[in-house]
């Protein structure tokens, strides 16, 4: 039976093809077990406390205005000025915000899954310049104060574990549960007797709050002067928000970030007046600077960055089977070409599967070290050479070599993708350029006879 060099041609893209499927099976189950995972840590999340952001102290000054307006009465064709009481607060920015934390953190398990957990020792201090009637200016007339309060919102109550030294101007405070305002949602408060707003007011606030939160921390830099420095034993930070660091260091025992805005930066006085107007807060919860406590190395990220890669790690097999093939005028059946490819397929099932035991770095030593010997071994039984099936081993080796340095390669991925592309292109056309292929075409046909 005639065996044809172009209809094996179209067979091996035909088979490539069908490992891409199978590829795209292998990279939604990475998607399905990371979704798995991903709610494994919300549950684990609910069960304790979640992220936390932290906004404020405040000064909330309650009121309730009175205003004055013209009302109709058509029946009558008369008017007459009624007044009606508007309820609202007065929120009061500290001119500076300092927040010092020390945040070890911890890993919870359930199962295969884990999550990352810390416990944030906050010390925080505000100091606040109060002017007279609030600075509500020549309307103070038309309002009626109730108590001030100091409030600290807290995203996540579940999670404070002590609040301590609870001080305004050096004279204890006590604390309630709740922030006594909508905008900052739930928290903490301490009233203010010592401020009644027929004067300025200096006022310095203390506290000492310890709580716990998981994956990430988020402060608002609510001070006119704000400055936030965090230190934890976790090496691989990830900072976030609107602001970053302005100074950082990260050792393999942990890290150490301190942050500063001032309200040029955050324009946050003016968005906080908006948000008490209009109750739309995206403006100022969007102004946050903080840290995310994630693992770098996700398995299921990196099982995913490694099956883009697939189809050109299976191309480049292919081609150097095909190489071998015709340069030593052997004929080797699809179906042989099947079998190395299900192998090479079957590696990134291993991966994902060995990575959630293991880690990612030895899931991808020893997938990599079964796929190798396994088609070298089938290998230097088609070739009919074991030094044919070392070779083969050793030139797959360097490519698995490649892919790990392509995935750990972010930022030069691209360029040294392009240039195995081009160095094994360069490799073929040398190694092929005296191949005669109208003869090796005849001849393939007449060992497949």
């Amino acid at each position: 039976m005639e065996y044809r060099l172009g209809l094996k041609i179209v067979a091996i893209g035909a088979l490539s093809l069908a490992l891409l499927v199978g590829l795209m099976w292998i990279s939604s189950m990475v998607g399905a077990r990371q979704a798995r995972r991903d709610a494994v840590v919300h549950d684990i999340a609910e069960s304790s406390s979640s992220a936390q952001r932290i906004e404020g102290p405040i000064l909330v000054v309650p009121y309730s205005k009175t205003v004055r307006e013209w009302k109709e009465y058509p029946s009558t064709g008369n008017r007459r000025i009624e007044e009606r009481q508007i309820p609202g607060q007065l929120l009061l920015l500290p001119e500076e915000f300092r927040l010092n934390g020390q945040m070890p953190t911890e890993l919870r398990k359930r199962g295969i899954y884990e999550a990352r957990l810390y416990h944030a020792n906050l010390a925080v201090h505000a100091t606040f310049d109060v002017p007279a009637r609030y600075g509500v200016g020549d309307e103070a007339e038309s309002y009626r104060f109730g108590p001030p309060v100091l409030a600290l919102g807290i995203s996540d109550i579940r999670g404070i574990q002590s609040v301590s030294r609870v001080a305004l101007n050096g004279t204890p405070l006590k604390v309630f549960a709740g922030s006594t305002s909508d905008i900052l949602g739930p928290g903490l408060h301490a009233e203010v007797p010592s401020v009644d707003g027929t004067r300025v007011a200096h006022l310095e606030f203390d506290m000492e709050l310890s709580i716990q939160g998981t994956s990430q921390f988020d402060v608002i830099p609510v001070g006119r002067a704000t400055r936030v420095t965090l230190e934890s034993n976790w090496p691989n930070p990830s900072f976030n928000g609107t602001f970053l660091p302005v100074q950082h260091t990260i050792t393999k025992s942990g890290f150490q970030a301190q942050w500063t805005a001032s309200f040029f930066s955050t324009n946050l006085e003016e968005s906080m007046s908006k948000c008490a107007a209009s109750g739309s807060c995206a403006e100022v919860n969007s102004r946050i600077l903080g840290v995310s406590f994630i693992d770098p190395v996700d398995q299921y990220l990196k099982t995913d960055r490694a099956i883009k890669y697939g189809f050109l790690f299976i191309s480049l097999t292919f081609a150097g089977f095909f190489l071998f093939e015709m340069l030593k005028r052997l004929a080797v059946h699809p179906i042989q070409y099947s079998m190395v490819g299900a192998a090479l397929a079957l590696f990134y099932l291993l991966l994902l599967s060995f990575s959630e035991h293991i880690g990612f770095g030895a899931a991808y030593a020893m997938s990599s070290t079964a796929c190798v010997l396994l088609i070298g071994f089938y290998v230097s039984g088609i070739l009919r050479s074991a030094w044919h099936g070392l070779g083969f081993g050793a030139m797959l080796t360097l490519l698995y070599g490649v892919l790990y340095g392509l995935m750990s390669a972010d930022d030069y991925a691209l360029l040294m993708g392009s240039i195995l592309l081009f160095g094994v292109l360069a490799v073929v056309m040398v190694l092929t350029r005296k191949v005669d292929w109208g003869r090796l075409r005849g001849a393939a046909g007449e060992d497949a006879a």
